[in-house]
């Protein structure tokens, strides 16, 4: 009788712990675009790739998290900026829209508000720093390190 109890017991909490994950899980990605993970034996391209694994945290940690997130320059409700963290030049931003999109490829009529806000925000750290000489950037799939749009605020 004890052992089929503490049966029971481990299998209701492996059901609780299932549950839980299944809630925490659709929480933390509700708002991330798909990116398919699971490489069977042909991939063709789509598997995720380490790049787009580090979108994925990305996007979770700018849209759930914002607050942990380390070097925050500048943040406003559809975007936020950091110090990149190996710089190129003696002043270089990230910034990034608090929306999902992979790359600009992917950029859709509902994404406007997001990328207008990071126009606005760019300019803003351009005329605050007295910004002349400075590049906005941002790289297609082929060049991206982390498969999430964002922007290179760079200065020298």
């Amino acid at each position: 009788m004890l052992r089929i109890l503490r049966k029971t017991k481990a299998y209701v909490a492996s059901i609780i712990a299932l549950v839980v994950g299944i809630v925490l899980g659709g929480y933390l990605f509700s708002d991330t675009q798909p990116r398919s993970f699971l490489a069977l034996h042909r991939c063709g391209g789509t598997c995720m790739q380490p790049k787009d694994l580090a979108g994925l945290m990305a996007s979770i940690g700018i849209q759930k998290f914002p607050a942990l997130i380390p070097s925050v320059v500048l943040e406003t409700e559809k975007t936020i900026v950091v110090e990149h963290p190996a710089p190129e030049a003696r002043l270089h931003y990230l910034i990034f829209p608090k929306k999902d999109i992979r790359n600009i490829a992917e950029v859709s009529t509902a994404d406007e508000e997001y990328l207008l806000d990071v126009v606005r925000v760019a300019g803003e750290l351009a005329r605050g720093k007295n910004l002349t000489r400075y590049r906005l950037i941002t790289n297609g799939t082929g060049f991206q390190g982390v498969t999430y749009l964002h922007f290179h605020l760079i200065a020298q």
